[in-house]
């Protein structure tokens, strides 16, 4: 059984429509997909509609966190999306997506770059516009030559020289509103260093203590003395570990199915979880 619990469409910052993704996890000989686009579950009805048979869609979201300003995402699974403190916060991060990506145009521009905000928003589409869109403009206008050239302190990574601040959920408060909502709380790609500062070990302890399911260990960002090292953590802690693939569509390099979660913790994850169910493919559109 093959599971990926990590992946994103065009309704935040990948390339694939819902429907599109889901086709090519089937293709990808997945068994499980979760799909968890940025801050939103815009793409959940196009997904459905078009799930193919015998793939299952676990409905989920990444969550934008920062602790102690150091910026980390939330993977939340099968909470109800319409539950209302959840909601709200999620809409509030995804509302101060537009000023501050509107910023740093205005900061590119400062530096002679001539990325407009009307290719951003053509980039975006319907999207929950993003870094990756503006990176995408770069990669357009000759700046950069990929996505991942742009997240550096030259331009769009933390503390880079057009990075802007947005708003984001404190973890230990998102840990709460997604049990709140019936969800799981898993924390995504923890020693992702090549995309900034990560949070201690430490820190990890306070957010299991405080309710933390589990954490993304099996992940592109993690060489594999990271991951045997977080993995001996989560058993310290005893927290469940998840494999993904972070999966962009062509934004990124990552393929679907790159990396997988164990069966049995996926059954645990459904076993936790009590504001959602998966939802089994039959045929699709």
């Amino acid at each position: 059984m093959r599971i990926d619990l990590h992946t994103h469409s065009n309704a935040s910052d990948g390339t694939d429509s819902p429907a599109e993704l889901v086709r090519n996890a089937a293709a990808a000989g997945l068994d499980v997909v979760a799909l968890t686009d940025h801050d939103t579950t815009r793409g959940y009805a196009d997904a459905i509609a078009a799930l193919p048979e015998g793939l299952t869609l676990v409905t989920g979201a990444e969550l934008s966190c920062r602790l102690d300003g150091i910026s980390m995402h939330m993977l939340a699974y099968l909470f109800d999306p319409e539950e209302p403190e959840l909601l709200a916060e999620r809409e509030l991060v995804r509302d101060d997506r537009v000023p501050r990506a509107q910023q740093m145009v205005a900061r590119l521009n400062a530096l002679d770059v001539p990325v407009t905000w009307e290719q951003v928003q053509r980039i975006a589409g319907n999207g929950s516009v993003g870094r990756p869109h503006i990176a995408s403009a770069l990669v357009e206008l000759g700046v950069v030559a990929s996505v991942d050239e742009a997240f550096t302190t030259d331009w769009l990574a933390d503390g880079g020289r057009v990075f802007v601040e947005k708003h984001e959920t404190d973890p230990f408060e998102a840990i709460r509103l997604i049990k709140g909502a019936g969800g799981v709380a898993v924390f995504a790609h923890p020693a992702a260093a090549k995309r900034g500062r990560t949070v201690p070990e430490s820190a990890i302890a306070e957010l299991a203590a405080a309710g933390l399911d589990g954490i993304e260990v099996d992940h592109m960002d993690h060489d594999r003395p990271t991951r045997e090292r977080l993995r001996a953590l989560a058993g310290e802690l005893g927290l469940l570990t998840t494999g993904s693939s972070d999966y962009h569509g062509s934004r990124k390099t990552c393929v679907l199915g790159e990396y997988t979660t164990d069966p049995e913790v996926y059954g645990e994850i459904t076993r936790r979880a009590t504001g959602a169910f998966p939802v089994p493919g039959t045929g699709g559109a």
